[in-house]
């Protein structure tokens, strides 16, 4: 190692550690250590369901009792089913952290537990460190396939509060980072075998040296938030609680291949995303970890946020920068890759959130760390939502080579209501849907290729035997052809063909034949589109024709849907001997007024008027369940007309 190179390393050591202190000596300042903590998840999710009203009760409440405390807003700690998530931080006993907590269960807390030393079992979701008088929240049984790497901060660190972020490493992979050569740096990432977590599993180390060797001396990095998959919100729970390490993973990968500029593309239907992260790079340049000699190495690397107007499409790399310069958001060909001509023409990096966010803990644990998770050539962690017909729907953050089966029945909780499950949908609207016989599939970019699916972003939608398949890719189908950008011709009107055959199958009115061109369609647009929006649309159709092809031909020969849920092969019935004629519970839910009774007090449906609600079938009291739903409608026995509403 040259002199110099060890005065680099010295000078970025001594700054880092100075500013370090410097930061946690105000924070410490700042805070009285002795009183207790309450701790809010506040990121989105939470604020759906009710958090900010808790925020205020917990407030008023502390007030009210006059104990003294500090409240904090935190992010999304992934257990979104039992959101709003409060922890409190209390002497004496661990960090606890209670679930399903409504304005008037925060204020029994504040008594109870605050005021009173009562933990309040009953309210309780787990400790979050071990204590022999609190359950564990390590103890629950997802928690022993789980890896929290990534989200291991999330809801446990003010967003907002850069002491928190230095306190638990931020910016010290950076420090790291920037006493190496820019050539080690990337020799770190291949090393930890780091693939794009965006969905493409490319490998990074390969863009990264590529855009270094690229001879342009103006480089731009990206970090692609632009997070558009229906039920997807991964990307945006690791920006809103803790943004700093994503921040941290651009300037690593910066330094690494020569940028001086960095952009942040969110779209703008993340405000509080939006908020954070501008706060968040507001903060680290005023304390001197971004912004101008960074660390006291002479690097200069400015951040800035651009707020995307929402296309799916725009999740495409190239259809991204298009979108930032100013023009519509369109793929166009490559190559060029934007590695080598992106951003105003510009040799650009664009990575994924979860992707700068592991560059981060690559560079401040060793890439040792990172390699020695996953399995075969797919390593490190990844994070699903996982959403649908599933008990403990949020995010899960699970080692490489995890199978889907642990993923819904260990993590997820299984299946509600003793259902049967029927599919996973996994890769987002573009993702196939895998049948029950193929859950043990280890969780990878090409063991998922293998079976028709993909990694995509990571959303993964659990169905069970209530869900049309043929609905299902309807659905999916649906989103994907309206968020077509329409350039290229297989796309625009290839995915609209399929919809409309669908839609037909889906009203009973399909032939073999159709089902024949769906797969022929299908094949053609995957191989002829000019993205991937494109080449992965008919992921669905295929996938469900292959495993479910039972149902397709029900609809289609039979006109009827086996999960009942196809409107058009659908009616609602009321049972005769199970209708309680005494209730008219039914007859007042209809919005549409189409359920009637006889001279007999038999309720009857008017098909003619009813639009399908289901709002009957849940008025009707359990000890009866006279209102079913039947699939295709049959013969039903005469009830007598309808009497005519006297003028």
């Amino acid at each position: 190692m040259s002199s110099n190179t060890s005065d680099k390393e010295s000078r970025v050591r001594e700054v880092y550690s100075s500013l370090q202190k410097a930061v946690l000596d105000r924070n410490e300042a700042e805070r009285k250590d002795d009183l207790p903590v309450i701790q809010v998840g506040t990121a989105t999710c939470g604020r759906a369901a009710g958090a900010l009203e808790t925020l205020d009760a917990i407030r008023e409440e502390l007030e009210a009792q006059g104990i003294p405390g500090r409240v904090e807003e935190v992010g999304c700690n992934g257990h979104c089913y039992a959101e709003p998530l409060v922890t409190i931080r209390k002497q004496g006993w661990p960090p606890i952290l209670y679930g399903s907590v409504k304005p008037g269960v925060a204020k029994v807390l504040v008594q109870r537990f605050l005021g009173e030393d009562d933990p309040c079992f009953e309210y309780l979701l787990g400790g979050l460190e071990p204590h022999e008088l609190v359950p564990a929240l390590e103890d629950f049984p997802r928690s022993a396939h789980e890896h929290r790497s990534l989200l291991k901060h999330c809801g446990e660190i003010d967003p907002d509060d850069l002491g928190e972020a230095v306190r638990v490493g931020a910016y010290g992979g950076l420090a790291k980072a920037l006493a190496m050569d820019p050539e080690e740096v990337i020799e770190e990432i291949n090393r930890s075998q780091l693939k794009g977590l965006g969905g493409a599993g490319y490998e990074t180390w390969r863009k990264w040296m590529t855009c270094r060797q690229a001879a342009d001396p103006e480089k731009f990095v990206i970090c692609n938030a632009d997070e558009g998959d229906p039920g997807a919100f991964m990307d945006r729970s690791l920006l809103e609680g803790d943004p700093h390490s994503v921040l941290e993973g651009m300037a690593i990968c910066a330094w690494a291949v020569g940028a001086s500029k960095g952009i942040v593309y969110i779209r703008a239907e993340y405000p509080l995303a939006v908020e954070r992260v501008r706060k968040a790079i507001g903060i680290a340049q005023e304390a001197g970890f971004l912004g101008k000699d960074i660390l006291g190495s002479g690097f200069d690397f400015h951040l800035e946020v651009f707020e995307a107007a929402g296309a799916f499409v725009c999740g495409e790399e190239t259809a991204l920068l298009a979108s930032i310069e100013g023009q519509r958001g369109m793929p166009r060909i490559r190559p060029p890759f934007p590695a080598d001509r992106g951003l105003h023409g510009k040799p650009t990096v664009i990575n994924n959130v979860k992707t700068f966010a592991s560059v981060q803990r690559i560079l401040g644990q060793g890439w040792e760390a990172f390699a020695g998770l996953g399995s075969g050539s797919t390593r490190g962690t990844t994070v699903f939502a996982l959403a649908g017909k599933v008990l403990n729907t949020g995010l899960v953050e699970v080692p490489m080579g995890t199978s889907l089966r642990k993923l819904v029945f260990e993590i997820g909780g299984g299946i509600p209501d003793s259902k049967q499950i029927k599919a996973v949908q996994i890769g987002g609207p573009s993702g196939g849907c895998l049948p029950e016989s193929l859950l043990d599939t280890p969780i990878g970019f090409k063991s998922l290729r293998e079976v028709g699916a993909m990694m995509g972003s990571g959303g993964m939608v659990v169905l069970d035997e209530d869900n049309c398949m043929v609905e299902t890719a309807r659905f999916f189908l649906d989103f994907t052809q309206k968020e077509s950008c329409g350039k290229c011709t297989f796309c625009r009107i290839g995915t609209q063909q399929m919809l409309v055959i669908l839609e037909e199958i889906c009203r009973g009115e399909g032939s073999m034949e159709q089902l024949d061109l769906l797969e022929s369609l299908a094949e053609d647009i995957r191989l002829g589109s000019l993205c991937n929006l494109g080449r992965t649309a008919p992921n669905p159709i295929l996938t469900t024709i292959r495993h479910f092809r039972d149902e397709y031909e029900a609809h289609i020969l039979e006109q009827k849907c086996p999960a009942k849920v196809c409107t058009a092969l659908t009616s609602h019935y009321i049972l005769p001997d199970k209708c309680e004629r005494s209730c008219d519970a039914c007859v007042g839910s209809c919005p549409t007024e189409a359920i009637w009774v006889n001279a007999k007090r038999i309720k009857v449906i008017d098909h003619a008027l009813c639009i399908q609600c289901g709002a009957c079938m849940d008025a009707c009291p359990p000890q009866y369940q006279a209102v079913v739903k039947i699939s295709p409608l049959a013969d039903l026995p005469d009830r007598g007309e309808r009497p005519k509403e006297e003028e």
